[in-house]
């Protein structure tokens, strides 16, 4: 009786182990994140954020949502250079990334199939979350005599690469001034190339759509005063009711040394995600970036808030960010 008294307990501990250890492996649920709980494991082992150029400010905030992601998911994530807006949506649609910045209008052609995107429909990509508001500046130097869009004619224009966001709020900026391409001479320059080039005098002036402060222009302004050409309250009204996807903005005193309000015009910044992503992992994700704000230390970061998540999107939301953003703003 004793010898099998004390086999049973010898079992029945054995019996304990095992199921502990079974429970560690597969009960999903990892080391806790900075927001306290637990996080979930997912069948996903790493996330690629397309942002633009280095010098922009997709770059320098897909390096912290990466980082944030990271810590409150356990999926390690990681910011990639890239072309930007235009350009990630079709990376998205290759499956050269699974999370992207875009411009709000750039993400709505894509998903309709317009313009650069005529034949060529982005039908796998839906939204994350709406950002902040990406201000078209014209920018030249303080000194080039250049003050508005009709001293362009006949000058050396960045106007960023064709097809880009950038692109197309060039051509409708100058569209509403009574512009075209063929007014301007265009070159097709990223941020850093366009602003390099305007030091160098090798172009007159660039259009950079970004939020600001950019740093492609803050470094232009540590060398050269730059000036950035205003678009008035009648051609920034002309221009929304042709294409109302933009909004009346402005650029604040003391921004790039500015002494005075530019007015201007902006449309949305935003993050687009796979559709097949998985709906825990993208509320997940969604709840990283918007649960923690507080540790965006851009300018940019002010803007972006969980009651605004849903603001200007004009494509499909993912199941996953429109269940956080339901929990969040109800």
């Amino acid at each position: 009786m004793k010898k099998n008294s004390m086999l049973l307990t010898i079992i029945s501990a054995l019996l304990l182990i095992l199921t502990a250890c079974g429970s560690d492996k597969d009960g999903g649920k990892e080391s806790t994140g900075t927001n306290g709980g637990e996080k979930p494991s997912f069948d996903v082992d790493f996330l690629s954020i397309l942002t633009g150029g280095t010098q922009g400010t997709y770059y320098p905030l897909g390096g912290t949502f990466a980082d944030l992601i990271t810590t409150e998911t356990g999926v390690k994530t990681t910011a990639e250079v890239s072309q930007a807006s235009a350009a990630n949506m079709t990376a998205l649609q290759k499956g050269e990334g699974e999370i992207a910045f875009v411009q709000t209008d750039i993400a709505y052609y894509a998903t309709e199939g317009t313009l650069m995107f005529e034949g060529q429909k982005i039908d796998s990509v839906s939204a994350l979350g709406a950002l902040y508001p990406e201000t078209v500046q014209l920018v030249t130097l303080a000194n080039s005599g250049i003050k508005s869009y009709e001293d362009l004619i006949g000058k050396k224009v960045s106007v960023g690469a064709p097809g880009s966001g950038t692109y197309a709020n060039a051509e409708q900026l100058l569209e509403i001034h009574g512009l075209t391409m063929s007014d301007i001479r265009p070159q097709n320059l990223d941020f850093g190339e366009s602003t390099d080039g305007i030091q160098s005098g090798q172009i007159d002036a660039a259009f950079i759509t970004a939020g600001y402060p950019t740093g492609a222009v803050e470094s232009l302004n540590a060398t050269n005063g730059v000036y950035i050409i205003p678009v008035e309250a009648d051609k920034a009204e002309a221009l929304i009711a042709k294409y109302p996807y933009y909004a009346k903005d402005a650029i604040p005193a003391g921004t790039y040394g500015l002494t005075e309000e530019v007015p201007a015009v902006s449309v949305g910044a935003m993050l687009a995600v796979k559709k097949d992503l998985p709906e825990d992992l993208v509320y997940a994700m969604a709840k990283a970036i918007y649960d923690n704000t507080d540790k965006i230390s851009h300018a940019k970061g002010a803007f972006i808030k969980a009651e605004s998540g849903l603001d200007g999107i004009g494509i499909e939301v993912h199941p996953g960010a429109q269940k956080y953003f339901d929990e969040v703003n109800n």
